[in-house]
């Protein structure tokens, strides 16, 4: 075997330019993630608003940008009326997607506030309820949203204490519509049909609006596709996006497949690029669709299927759910999935972390308690921070080993951005559980004369995590002997971990 891994980065040879809402992150009324979450008018942090100012900073810390709302299988029996207007004369509902109880007291207007106080860097991302609703509350949403004043809906938000319209570039036309667990699921026909209906009618109140059509709820569904290349045949010339969901967990203890789970997302990119451009040149179109990966993260669903039924969440309000703890494993696979989505960034142009707090999320809270990063905030927080610029093209020459799952695996999983300034940093992952891996970046035409940085997320127990009794028992730390000579950057990348490396 090989000992070593190398690349090549050139100035000539790029991938494409960041979109800032490649760091989105979701935001659904499910579990905690709204209520003690974000929203705990009661917890000592809260400002005036009931949003917790701990929760604020860490979200600010994280580098978020776009915020996909409400939902997520929420928004299928989502009422968009219920969520405005004084919280206290909002009606309580069941939500069937969680089997909970929502008090609307959390609505619209605080999820704006909500994000203008993260700063102007966050922007809204609103899915609309193509489920048990269609067009005509689309549109009702959008005028309430977004039209000036002036007429019944305008007025009423201006009653409601919102005087400025919300101005919603960006709305999702329903969610995971292909899947039989969504209220109102559809066929992929009949689904194109009311999500190019509702397109149509978005733009005649306005034409620059961005819309998203849902894709496939995973690569694995048997519809995938195939549900795709229905949907566009409809839509294509209405649509901006398509969606794109995948989560990843280890099966049966199979640490290795698990490791290589962005081999996985880049084929699920692809494959769905290849279908949009197919029903693009089937339709003789110039416009190319691009992807929104609105939903990604680490999830053990296994563990949620194993009580999705379980009688004791029968309507309970903001009840715990889904509220993984990450280890320095789930972190590495994290980073390895940022690293897919940064590979593609000249097509992947919007994509949402799901779920932003409590409900498999970065940042965990506890009522009237602390706040705290769990291990998946790091990697998406240097990513944000440091990712933004031109993707460089990298093609790794890398040791494999074999895995279960998908075959002959690269070791290494790794990309480069280069900011505006020139400097460039390089992110990358070792797969191997107990092998150290050597790096020789060869550095061509980019005047590159220092290594400012290596940091790295690792350590001896892959499954240390950060928890309420030990908060910062993770974190990443500066290690030394990264060096430039010649041209060239030598490292070494420690058995498990996530590295960035920054150059000037």
């Amino acid at each position: 075997m090989q000992d070593k891994a190398r690349f090549t980065l050139d100035p000539a040879f790029t991938i494409g330019q960041v979109n800032p809402r490649l760091f989105g992150s979701f935001v659904e009324h499910l579990g905690r993630c709204v209520y003690t979450g974000i929203f705990e008018p009661d917890h000592p942090a809260a400002d005036e608003a009931g949003l917790r100012t701990d929760v604020l900073e860490l979200v600010r810390e994280l580098g978020v940008t776009a915020v996909r709302y409400p939902g997520g299988n929420f928004v299928s029996g989502y009422k968009w009326e219920d969520s405005v207007g004084p919280a206290e004369e909002r009606p309580r509902r069941l939500d069937l997607a969680w089997r909970s109880t929502e008090s609307n007291r959390f609505g619209l207007s605080e999820y704006i506030a909500f994000l203008k106080k993260i700063g102007p860097q966050a922007e809204p991302m609103m899915a609309v309820n193509l489920g048990t609703r269609g067009v005509a509350e689309a549109l009702e949403l959008q005028e309430y949203a977004n039209h000036p004043a002036g007429t019944a809906l305008s007025e009423q938000r201006i009653a409601h204490g919102d005087k400025d319209p919300f101005g919603i570039r960006m709305w999702c036309l329903g969610n995971e519509m292909d899947g039989p667990w969504q209220t109102g699921h559809k066929t992929a026909e009949e689904y194109g049909r009311v999500a190019a209906e509702t397109a149509r009618a978005m733009r005649q109140i306005d034409p620059s609006v961005e819309l998203v059509a849902c894709g496939s709820s995973s690569q694995s569904m048997p519809t995938f596709a195939e549900w795709e290349a229905t949907v566009l045949a409809e839509t294509y010339d209405l649509v901006d996006y398509v969606s794109l969901h995948a989560y990843y967990e280890p099966q049966d203890g199979d640490l290795d497949s698990f490791l290589a789970s962005a081999v996985d997302m880049e084929s699920f990119i692809e494959n769905v690029v290849a279908t949009c451009d197919h029903i693009g040149a089937r339709l003789k179109s110039k416009k190319k669709i691009n992807l929104s990966f609105d939903e990604w993260n680490v999830w053990y669903i296994s563990g949620w299927h194993a009580i999705e039924n379980s009688a004791d969440r029968d309507w309970a309000e903001a009840p715990r759910l889904l509220e993984d703890n990450y280890s320095v494993m789930d972190a590495v696979v994290f980073g390895s999935l940022l690293i897919a989505l940064l590979r593609h960034a000249d097509r992947v142009t919007v994509a949402c972390l799901a779920q932003l707090v409590n409900v498999i999320a970065p940042i965990m809270t506890e009522p009237g308690g602390p706040a705290w990063r769990q291990t998946t905030f790091f990697p998406f927080a240097q990513a944000s921070r440091y990712g933004r610029g031109q993707v460089l093209d990298v093609r790794v020459d890398s040791p494999t080993h074999e895995t279960k799952k998908y075959g002959e695996t690269d070791l290494l999983h790794a990309t480069a951005v280069r900011a505006e300034d020139g400097s460039v940093t390089v992110f990358a992952v070792n797969r191997s559980r107990t092998e150290a891996l050597p790096l020789e970046v060869a550095l061509n035409r980019l005047e590159l004369t220092s290594v400012v940085e290596h940091s790295v997320l690792a350590d001896a127990d892959p499954d240390a995590r950060n928890t309420l009794a030990e908060p910062d028992r993770v974190a990443p730390r500066t290690v030394q002997g990264a060096t430039l000579r010649d041209g060239t950057l030598s490292a070494v990348l420690e058995p498990l971990s996530w590295n960035v490396i920054r150059l000037a």
